[in-house]
C-alpha cells in the first residue's frame, strides 16, 4: 500500500556567485600647458563609481569608473597642483552554476590612489579596486507532509525555524543638496570624496525604508594657500516597494554603491548632486515541518527518503573592528588622513572563523620644516567568529568615522574603525521522509507481553519506542515523563 505525501513548494534566493575580485589600474595624464612640471607626486584620493551591472547568461559584469586625483609638487617650487582623471573598469563574473538569471549586488571598494613621474609633463596614475560580487536566482524546493496517517503508523516530525534570503532588489536615488560653505575659506577644491553609510533599513509589510547619511569628505586650498580639510554629512530617507510582504521576523542587509558624484562652488555655496544605489538583501524566518522517519507496530514499513539542502542563514554579526599602524615620520600638521580598508579574508580552523581585515592608509601633512609631505602604508585589524563547521562565513566591511592620528615618541600612529558584517549560511542536509510503502496489518502475537522493562541508555525515546514497537506517548504516559528521561533511568514499555 503506498502512502502518498503531499508536496509544498518553498522558494528562496540561492547564490550562484559570491566573489571578491581585485583590479589595479593605470592611466598616465599629461600636464595642460598652464600646469607647472612635476617634481614629484605628494598623495592621492579617488571616488569609486558603478556605472551599471548586467547579468547575461552565465556571466556577470559590472562597470564604472573611478574619479582619481593625485596632488604633486611642481619643479618651480610653487604651490602644489592637482590632476584629475577618470579610470574606467570593467569586472566579469563567471555564474555558470546558476539555474537562472537573477538579481545581483556590486560593491566596489577604493583600495588605494598613487602616482609617479614619468617625465617633467607625464604623471602615470595607479589605483586599486577590490569589488564585491553577489548573484542570486529563485530556487524552488519541496517539502513533503503526509496526509492521512493510519493509527498504527508513528511518525517523527521535526520543525525547523529557518532564516531564508527571501527577496533581492535596489533602491536607486539622487542627493541634490546645497551646502553652506561660507565658513570655509576656500580658494581651491583639490579632492572630494563621500562615503554613504546606512543607519536603519526597517520592513514594513510590502516596503522598506532606508534612513542614512552620505559623509562629504572635502580637500582644499584656503584662502592663505595652506591645504585644509572639512566633513559635511548630508542625511537621507527612502521608501522602497518590496515584492512581497513580510511580517517583523523580516531583516535587511543593504549594501550602498555611489553611482555619480558631481561638486561645484557657486560663490559661498557648494552644489552636490550624488547618485546612490541601495542593494537589499530580505531575509525572513520560516517554520519547516518534516517528517523524519516512520515506523508502524503492527506492519512492515518501507521509507523513501531524500534530504532538503536550504541555504539558511544561521548568524548575522556585526562587529566593530580598530585597526592600527605606525610610521616612523613626525609631522607637527596633519592635513588629511585617508583610510581604505578591504574586504575580510576569512580564515577557518574548525568551528572558528577569523576574520583578517587588510588595508592602506594615507597621511599628509606638513613636517618640522613645513615642507607638505605624505606617508602611506598598510594596516590589518582582525576579528572572528566562531561558525558552524559546514557553514560558509562571508563578510562585507566599511570604515566607520573619521582615522584619527597621535604622535608617537618616535613618530606617528595612524587609528581608524571598521565595521564588519559576518554572515553564515549553512546548507547541511536536513533529512526527510517522502513516501512510504505500508505492508499488510499482522495479527498480534497472544504470547507477545503488554510490558516490558529496559533502560534507556544512549537512546532517544524514538529510538526507544521503534525498537520495541511502542510509542513515545505510550512511554511518557506509563512513566511519568515530562522531560526526557537520564540515560540510567529504567523505563516501563507499554507494547501493542
Amino acid at each position: 500500500m503506498q502512502l502518498q505525501f503531499e508536496k509544498k513548494v518553498l522558494s528562496c534566493l540561492s547564490q550562484a556567485v559570491r566573489s571578491v575580485k581585485d583590479l589595479e589600474l593605470t592611466q598616465e595624464v599629461r600636464l595642460t600647458e598652464d600646469m607647472p612640471d612635476a617634481s614629484r607626486v605628494l598623495a592621492g584620493w579617488g571616488q569609486v563609481i558603478l556605472r551599471g551591472k548586467e547579468w547575461q547568461g552565465s556571466q556577470i559584469a559590472a562597470a564604472g569608473g573611478v574619479q582619481a586625483t593625485v596632488l604633486y609638487a611642481p619643479e618651480d617650487g610653487t604651490e602644489p597642483r592637482v590632476v584629475e582623471t577618470w579610470i574606467p573598469f570593467q569586472i566579469k563574473w563567471d555564474a555558470a552554476n546558476a539555474e537562472r538569471e537573477g538579481p545581483m549586488r556590486i560593491l566596489p571598494l577604493l583600495c588605494f590612489v598613487d602616482g609617479r613621474n614619468l617625465s617633467a609633463r607625464k604623471i602615470l596614475i595607479r589605483t586599486g579596486l577590490s569589488c564585491l560580487c553577489e548573484g542570486l536566482y529563485e530556487k524552488v524546493f519541496e517539502v513533503f507532509t503526509p496526509a492521512a496517517i493510519p493509527e498504527d503508523v508513528e511518525l517523527l516530525r521535526r520543525c525547523y525555524p529557518v532564516r531564508l534570503p527571501r527577496e533581492s532588489g535596489e533602491k536607486a536615488f539622487t542627493l541634490e543638496e546645497t551646502l553652506d560653505a561660507g565658513a570655509i575659506p576656500v580658494r581651491e577644491l583639490l579632492s572630494y570624496t563621500l562615503q554613504p553609510e546606512i543607519s536603519e533599513a526597517r520592513i514594513s509589510g510590502d516596503k522598506i525604508a532606508l534612513r542614512g547619511v552620505g559623509k562629504l569628505h572635502l580637500v582644499y586650498r584656503c584662502r592663505e594657500g595652506r591645504l585644509r580639510t572639512r566633513n559635511f554629512e548630508v542625511p537621507f530617507s527612502q521608501l522602497g516597494e518590496l515584492e512581497h510582504h513580510y511580517d517583523h521576523d523580516a531583516e535587511a542587509h543593504v549594501m550602498v554603491a555611489v553611482t555619480g558624484l558631481e561638486l561645484d562652488m557657486e560663490e559661498e555655496n557648494l552644489a552636490l548632486k550624488c547618485g546612490l544605489a541601495a542593494q537589499y538583501l530580505i531575509s525572513d524566518r520560516t517554520m519547516v515541518d518534516l517528517v523524519e522517519d516512520a515506523y508502524s507496530t503492527r506492519r512492515e514499513v518501507g521509507l523513501r527518503q531524500d534530504e532538503l539542502h536550504l541555504p539558511v542563514i544561521l548568524d548575522d554579526v556585526l562587529e566593530r573592528v580598530s585597526a592600527q599602524a605606525g610610521v616612523q615620520e613626525l609631522m607637527p600638521e596633519v592635513v588629511d588622513t585617508a583610510f581604505w580598508p578591504g574586504f575580510p579574508r576569512m580564515n577557518r580552523e574548525g568551528d572558528r572563523v577569523e576574520a583578517e581585515l587588510p588595508g592602506r592608509f594615507q597621511l599628509l601633512g606638513y613636517d618640522t620644516e613645513g615642507t607638505l609631505r605624505a606617508v602611506t602604508g598598510l594596516w590589518e585589524g582582525k576579528t572572528g567568529l566562531n561558525a558552524d563547521a559546514a557553514g560558509k562565513v562571508d563578510g562585507v566591511v566599511r570604515p566607520v568615522g573619521e582615522p584619527q592620528w597621535i604622535a608617537t615618541g618616535n613618530g606617528m600612529e595612524i587609528r581608524g574603525d571598521v565595521e564588519v558584517q559576518m554572515t553564515t549560511i549553512c546548507r547541511r542536509g536536513m533529512p526527510m521522509i517522502t513516501g512510504l510503502e505500508l505492508g499488510e496489518i499482522r495479527e498480534l502475537d497472544p504470547q507477545r507481553p503488554s510490558l516490558i522493562l529496559c533502560r534507556r541508555g544512549k537512546r532517544g525515546l524514538w529510538e526507544v519506542a521503534k525498537g520495541s514497537g511502542s510509542s513515545i506517548e505510550a512511554i511518557r504516559a506509563a512513566n511519568g515523563l515530562d522531560e526526557d528521561p537520564d540515560e540510567t533511568q529504567m523505563l516501563l514499555i507499554p507494547v501493542s
